[in-house]
């Protein structure tokens, strides 16, 4: 008795400035909720429950606020929105701060009944069943016995019966299978249909109406709310303890969220159905694609193994090693005047280290590589496909969701026009504002691009000033000091390791700050739809991510080495005054530092990202994690434990897609110079579903329920990356890689009979007269003869430091590699892409059967309902003919007959 007591007079003093209310400050529902809880009889509350006290009507959302200096303006806002929302049809009931835990934060739980449901189901189309499928299920797989161990149960797998499907109508309510109208829309569908209400209803009032002032989201972002958010139906370590409960969350974290299920395939329908089409798309898509990585990552294992087992077979990284040879060969200085000369056995370890990477197998890797893209795409189709069929999205109108208009481009734009297509009135933004924000925008793209651009130059200059100051302290060290460090780190790998970490942390800034810019301009453009949003951003995002990661990579892979000169005629980087000389290539080879680069970033981006994912959320809700264990339920109420957990951003998924779309080009594109990058690939995606799953399911509130039918713009963006992977790995095979030079010598250029690669050092060096340096540039000591990497006619030739032929038909040999490796890898692909279909042929059946059966209820549904029209109006009709004269055959049964 006195807990009602206690109930009513808190809830009294929170509701009286309520909008909608009696004469007392209640509503009709408030008040014979007060009236129970009164006469409960002493019964315990659960406020671990996500139902109001009433017990019956369920928590749809649920808004916070606090009151704070500002409060009376924002608590007229709140006023007038919650009025809003009442005049719309929703319910709402208020927490009082005196419930809450910090003793300052209110809670207004919002319920959608059965009449608003309807209503914006019908709005929105939102597919519902109305008889059970008796299509037979496909055929199971013969060989299904060696994928039990990673199977999870059927009830896990598929929590729903198989049902035809129809967009709801309100008018047809008949017609579909409505055993009971709380449970006929699942939660995931019930708070997308309050969202959609949140995002448009107004809170101005009626004397003074100012059309922006519409929806949660600017509600949110001036603070007259915390935070909106639907509630996770359980506590993800336990069930819950109403029999009525869903308890999605805790099987979820118990069969997906942990790490020691890594080897289990993923509950996909059970995901979708608690978190939406889109986020379940995310993860299929994620799963797909780590298993494809396995079989990249053993091929990638087996090339890398090839080159280890060919270790001894190398001659010419034994040439370089045998004092004999490379310890008698002196090399160029590989700067002016501070750096000493070399002698080529110097470089014995980076050369067998060169070997692990480039050797015959590469060549195979890179070719198996670019086939690899096409059957994860053309493949992924086919999966896709198979999930819009289960997932009832076949026939999803993308207008329905992704292509409403978003609210603040119908707040923004006052122009209207005519629809040609609807005939109805709707808001456009004119040509000329259109154009000045296009321009705007790819202005500031631009200058983004140009900044990393000149960044990248900057890492360039730091590259060639450091590595000339390197050279020169080992040159001035005493012996005693570098002999034991000079075998190891040369000025080459201390300056490309150095500068490599200099630029990932580059990267990791600039990516930060263009974050923010990138949704700046987006925002400023104002798309007209939230599709339209969704691939401005992803476009914007991609190009900076694109020049922001890889531009370091193509300048080891494309251009580091390639424009140096010769001894006597070098070339310089800001020209001959600067004294920067063109960098070359490690002793060992360009491919080498691009492996190097490579690894550096692509692994200390995933480092990163794995930090940010699970170290960040998890000290941030640590407090909030050990007060949900710690507190009883009757204490911790569940909009409390929800509400102290991390918002998910509506850019959340954005970034997991841009994250694993950056990797895809890391060993699409580069990965010729790295084999083992599937690898890592592979290791970190199995980490990244755990973590995601965990993330989503502890860590983050729940998020609004939205449909997707695919991964959107990112198709596109993996099409386009999969084409360019064949033309940066021909390149790199061809002109990073020392495979066609060695190719050319040993079919053409050998001595001998016999195929051999020996001689091939000699052969690839040329010779230079050191006295020909002009004085400024020249080293302090002399040595003659010196030699250097390069096709070139030696000294007192006719044609002295020019190529020789030699070098022209390496240039050659590259060039027909390059076409003969694209055409080839090009053909194949296409060749799969045309063999494989999209959608599976057993797909396209049971969608056409679907569809056929599904028009056949309806048209005899139609059928039946004017039968039952027709009949009660014949029943009136003979009534009526009863007491007139009989006149011509009756219309009725003729029409009757008809139907």
């Amino acid at each position: 008795m006195l807990r009602g007591v206690f109930y009513l007079v808190i809830t009294q003093n929170a509701l009286l400035y309520r909008p909608g209310l009696n004469n007392e400050g209640f509503s009709v529902n408030e008040t014979l909720l007060l009236a129970g809880l009164e006469t409960g009889g002493g019964k315990e509350l659960n406020r671990d429950s996500v139902y109001f006290r009433d017990g019956a009507r369920r928590i749809d959302f649920v808004l916070s606020y606090v009151d704070d200096k500002d409060g009376d303006k924002k608590q007229e806002r709140r006023k007038a929105f919650e009025a809003s929302l009442e005049k719309v049809g929703l319910e709402l009931e208020l927490e009082d701060k005196s419930n809450s835990d910090d003793g300052k934060t209110y809670f207004l739980k919002v319920h959608a009944p059965w009449d608003v449901l309807a209503t914006y189901a019908d709005v929105l189309k939102v597919k519902v069943p109305f008889k059970a499928s008796d299509i037979p299920k496909a055929r199971q797989d013969p060989l299904s016995w060696v994928t039990l161990p990673f199977r999870l149960p059927e009830r896990i797998m598929r929590p729903e019966p198989d049902y035809f499907t129809s967009p709801f109508d309100k008018a047809k309510m008949d017609f579909f299978l409505i055993h009971d109208k709380e449970t006929f829309f699942p939660p995931s569908t019930r708070n997308r249909i309050v969202y959609y209400i949140l995002t448009r209803c107004p809170y101005y009032t009626d004397d003074c109406q100012e059309r922006d002032k519409t929806g949660i989201k600017r509600l949110l972002s001036n603070g007259t709310y915390t935070s909106a958010f639907p509630l996770h139906d359980c506590r993800y370590w336990k069930k819950a303890r109403e029999s009525r409960c869903e308890n999605e969350r805790h099987l979820l974290y118990k069969h997906w969220a942990r790490f020691l299920t890594f080897y289990k395939e993923q509950p996909l329908n059970l995901i979708r159905s608690y978190y939406g089409e889109k986020i379940g798309i995310y993860f299929a898509w994620l799963g797909f694609y780590t298993e494809m990585l396995f079989f990249a990552a053993v091929m990638g294992v087996i090339c890398f193994l090839y080159g280890v087992l060919s270790y001894e077979d190398n001659v010419s990284s034994k040439e370089i090693c045998d004092s004999k040879i490379g310890g008698i060969i002196v090399m160029c200085p590989l700067c002016d005047k501070k750096c000493s000369y070399w002698k080529l056995n110097s470089t014995c370890l980076s050369s067998w280290q060169s070997h692990l990477f480039d050797n015959e197998a590469t060549v195979f890797f890179a070719i198996f590589m670019g086939i690899w893209v096409t059957l994860f795409l053309e493949f992924w189709k086919r999966r896709q496909a198979r999930l819009e069929y289960e997932w009832d999205l076949v026939d999803f109108e993308e207008e329905q969701q992704q292509l409403q208009i978003r609210p603040e481009f119908e707040l923004k734009c006052t122009n209207r026009r005519l629809n040609r297509i609807t005939q109805e009135m709707e808001p456009f933004l004119p040509l000329p504002s259109k154009c000045a924000r296009f321009c705007l925008s790819g202005a500031t793209v631009l200058f983004w691009i140009c900044l990393i651009l000149a960044c990248i130059m900057g890492v360039i200059a730091y590259r060639l000033a450091v590595y000339a100051a390197f050279a020169s302290i080992m040159k001035d060290s005493p012996t005693n000091h570098i002999q034991l460090v000079g075998s190891l780190i040369t000025p080459q790998l201390a300056t490309s390791v150095t500068a490599s970490c200099i630029n990932f942390i580059l990267i990791l800034v600039l990516n930060f700050l263009y974050e923010h810019v990138a949704i700046w301009i987006t925002d400023m453009e104002i798309p007209k739809t939230h599709l339209e949003y969704e691939n401005k951003l992803t476009m914007k995002m991609f190009m900076f991510q694109f020049v922001n990661f890889y531009s370091s990579c193509f300048y080891v892979a494309f251009f580091k080495g390639k424009f140096v000169g010769h001894p006597g005629d070098y070339r310089y980087m800001f020209g001959r005054w600067s004294g920067l000389r063109n960098e070359e290539c490690d002793p060992g080879g360009c491919l080498i530092e691009l492996s190097t680069q490579l690894v550096i970033v692509m692994a200390g981006k995933q480092l990163v990202g794995n930090v940010q994912e699970a170290l960040l959320p998890l000290v941030r809700n640590w407090w909030g994690s050990r007060k949900a264990r710690k507190h009883p339920e009757k204490v911790y109420s569940r909009w409390e434990q929800d509400h102290d957990l991390l918002s998910f951003s509506q850019f959340g998924l954005f970034h997991e897609y841009l994250e694993m779309v950056i990797q895809f080009g890391f060993i699409t594109l580069f990965v010729a110079s790295f084999p083992l990058a599937p690898l890592l690939a592979l290791f970190n995606n199995i980490l990244e579903v755990r973590v995601d799953a965990w993330k989503f399911t502890t860590q983050y509130r729940r998020t609004v329920a939205a449909k997707a039918r695919n991964i959107g713009a990112w198709q596109e963006i993996l099409n386009v990356v999969a084409i360019l992977s064949v033309v940066t790995n021909a390149f790199i095979m061809a002109f990073t890689s020392d495979m066609i030079p060695r190719l050319v010598y040993l079919y053409a250029y050998h001595p001998g009979s016999e195929a051999t690669m020996r001689g091939y050092i000699n052969n690839s060096l040329s010779v230079y007269e050191i006295s020909q340096i002009p004085a400024p540039n020249r080293p302090d000591e002399s040595e003659n003869p010196t030699w250097y990497r390069d096709y070139r006619y030696p000294p007192g030739h006719d044609r002295q430091y020019s190529h020789t032929m030699q070098f022209w038909h390496i240039l050659a040999a590259k060039l027909a590699f390059i076409i003969i490796m694209e055409h080839v890898v090009f053909v194949v692909k296409f060749f799969v892409a045309w063999l494989i279909p999209d959608v599976p042929s057993e797909v396209k059946a049971r969608v056409k059967r679907e569809r056929y059966l599904i028009q056949e209820y309806l048209h005899n549904y139609e059928v039946e309902r004017l039968k039952l029209q027709l009949s009660q109006s014949l029943c009136f009709s003979t009534e009526t003919a009863s007491l007139l004269p009989s006149e011509s055959p009756d219309k009725h049964h003729i029409l009757s007959e008809c139907l």
